[in-house]
């Protein structure tokens, strides 16, 4: 497990290394220069020369690459094009509404999840464990952004249970107050991702149920829920963790379509405002930041799994694979 997890975690650094790579590329080669962030329609050429100069963008691609690469080793992103405020203090104040927001939702949504799967699974033949599953399938199909909007037009302007959007001025210095803020986006998310992870939780529960080795097990006097527990909850575990990991990742991806809805000023906000402006440090520091938590958490997924199932730390002789 020990050689595994060094082996992850060089790969992990490579993959980081090349996703940087790409990232500056891929920027570099889309419509428009840097420079523009600084400049008016009507510019001169001098104006544009200067701009380009204070931005680094008359310098060699390899130059600028070898400044940025130095820059994130020592935690250093740069400085907004615009407001010339440091990337990194800006995305980080950004990250304490993003990570709150994706953590709460993913750990409701899990509950939701592992509640309605469940009972889906093992009252397929009942009305409820009917409607569950035709529930978790129409939540696939509904757009986040819809469920935001109605939640909002229900419990914020028809009810006034909760605020329609915004984010206290101070930040978490009132945790009930920035809480209450949070409420209806993480509960917008938690619909949505609840119903595709109750589709796997369903799914893994019935391969659990119809396994052999819980028969037998049953066979020999284990009660069926202490079979469930004691024998398929972690093979049941196994293919739900995965699916954990891409829907963590994906949530903290798409948080800037909830956050657009509730206005909140989250990492999403900021990438959009980093957009419309060419603010290419901004853009540039947030996609690498997205792309590291995206990394870490198959990573943190691919280890949890190996943890919970013996079966993927043992050597298969075939291929030499662990």
């Amino acid at each position: 497990m020990l050689a595994y997890l060094l082996r992850r975690s060089a790969f992990l650094v490579v993959s980081f290394l090349v996703a940087m790579t790409v990232l500056f590329v891929l920027l570099r080669l889309l419509p428009g220069d840097p420079s523009n962030a600084l400049l008016s329609v009507n510019a001169t050429q001098e104006q544009i020369d200067a701009a380009r100069e204070q931005v680094g963008a008359d310098r060699p691609l390899g130059e600028q690459f070898t400044a940025w690469f130095g820059g994130v080793l020592t935690l250093d992103l740069g400085s907004s094009f615009v407001s010339s405020l440091p990337v990194g203090p800006e995305i980080a104040s950004r990250l304490q509404v993003t990570v709150p927001l994706t953590l709460l939702a993913f750990l409701l949504a899990v509950v939701l999840a592992l509640v309605a799967g469940v009972v889906s699974a093992l009252r397929a033949d009942r009305w409820y464990g009917i409607a569950l599953s035709g529930l978790s399938q129409l939540g696939i199909a509904v757009p986040v952004f819809w469920v935001g909007i109605l939640l909002v037009s229900v419990f914020a302007v028809t009810l006034r249970l909760f605020p329609s959007g915004g984010f206290p001025r101070d930040d978490w210095a009132d945790p009930a107050a920035a809480l209450t803020s949070l409420a209806l986006p993480v509960i917008t998310i938690a619909i949505v991702m609840s119903a595709s992870i109750t589709r796997y939780v369903r799914s893994a529960t019935l391969d659990v149920v119809g396994s052999d080795y819980l028969r037998s097990a049953r066979a020999q006097g284990a009660g069926f829920g202490e079979a469930l527990l004691r024998h398929g909850a972690r093979n049941a575990a196994v293919p739900v963790v995965a699916i954990l990991g891409i829907e963590l990742a994906t949530t903290f991806l798409g948080a800037v379509v909830v956050e657009s809805v509730f206005s909140l000023p989250g990492l999403g906000s900021m990438l959009l405002t980093a957009i419309q402006q060419h603010d290419y440090p901004n853009i540039q520091g947030i996609l690498l930041v997205s792309t590291l938590v995206v990394l870490l958490t198959g990573f943190v997924a691919d280890i949890a799994q190996r943890l919970i199932d013996p079966r993927l730390r043992t050597s298969i002789s075939g291929n030499g694979l662990r």
